[in-house]
């Protein structure tokens, strides 16, 4: 069987540009990872999805995503591909010891957040380091935290941390902070927020048992610093997901794919990037959502004219 599309990627931009495809008849295959979008899924209150003015937690909205994509006839596989064969058409993508081929190819396989990578990191990431508040922030109750980071990310994190932790510190190794204007209001007046700038984060301090805090290193006077902390959350950006593509098609210099301006399209005819896979100045859920639909109407046309 050669499917008309498959979209590696279940996460809003996949999800979107399945809704758009699948209400063409083209019946997609879309093939979910084990973690689809995991900002998301982990966000609890997404407050500015157009025409939702109650808002809507991120899996609610990914959930009623899935079923009108389903409703409208895409289908969908849970697994991981782990590569695709670009150089002819029927192109080759291989899931879980599968071999699928599909005559167009829509490539939405988001990001990753990344860590310090710093000593004492690693032994301690996903029980008092995490990319993601919501997931781990009730297991500081009453605990002082720290955020790395100066971006919305960073904010977001912070502000969540604040239900839970007594003492919420934001560390960035600049001077000033990349969040948005609002953002930083929004937070930075919390009494439970404190701000250290200009600190590069040197390595993670352990106890026993847990962590005793982060050291830093003070740009500014090079002097070494210690902030105490029970627990580190960490949002410094992050990594898109096109290693599995093997080179095949052309990326920047941080592995974000590249596309003809104004367009979804990559050098291959057929195969399209969307939402975080290619975008590296955004990040957005609505930037996503956009992408996927873009995404969808190239794709369709491609398939018109073939």
């Amino acid at each position: 069987m050669v499917h008309k599309c498959i979209i590696i990627g279940g996460g809003v931009a996949g999800l979107t540009a399945s809704i758009y495809l699948a209400r063409a008849g083209l019946e997609p295959l879309v093939i979910k990872g084990p973690n689809p979008s995991s900002h998301v899924m982990t966000t609890i209150d997404v407050e500015y999805f157009p025409g939702v003015p109650q808002g809507i937690e991120g899996p609610a909205l990914l959930d009623n995503m899935f079923r009108q994509a389903e409703l409208l006839g895409a289908r969908f596989r849970l697994g991981t591909v782990t590569s695709v064969d670009l150089s002819k058409r029927p192109y080759t993508v291989v899931q879980g010891g599968d071999i699928l081929r599909t005559e167009s190819l829509i490539i939405a396989t988001g990001s990753t957040a990344k860590y310090l990578g710093i000593p004492g990191e690693e032994q301690e990431r996903g029980l008092r380091i995490s990319t993601c508040a919501p997931c781990n922030g009730f297991f500081f109750r009453g605990k002082k935290v720290i955020v790395v980071g100066g971006g919305d990310s960073a904010m977001e994190e912070a502000e969540y941390l604040t239900r839970y932790a007594s003492e919420v510190t934001i560390v960035h190794r600049r001077g000033v902070l990349r969040a948005s204007q609002t953002f930083q209001e929004k937070v930075l007046h919390h009494p439970k927020v404190s701000l250290l700038l200009n600190r590069t984060p040197l390595e993670v301090l352990p106890v026993e048992r847990g962590i005793a805090g982060l050291k830093v290193s003070n740009n500014e006077t090079g002097e070494e610093e210690t902030v105490p902390a029970d627990g580190i959350f960490v949002a410094i950006g992050k990594a898109p997901n096109t290693q599995f593509l093997g080179g095949q098609l052309p990326t920047d210099s941080r592995g974000y794919l590249l596309v003809k301006p104004g367009t979804s399209e990559t050098e291959i005819a057929g195969v399209f990037a969307c939402g975080e896979a290619q975008d590296s100045r955004y990040g957005h859920l609505l930037t996503a959502t956009g992408s996927g639909c873009a995404a969808a109407i190239d794709c369709e046309r491609y398939l018109a004219s073939e």
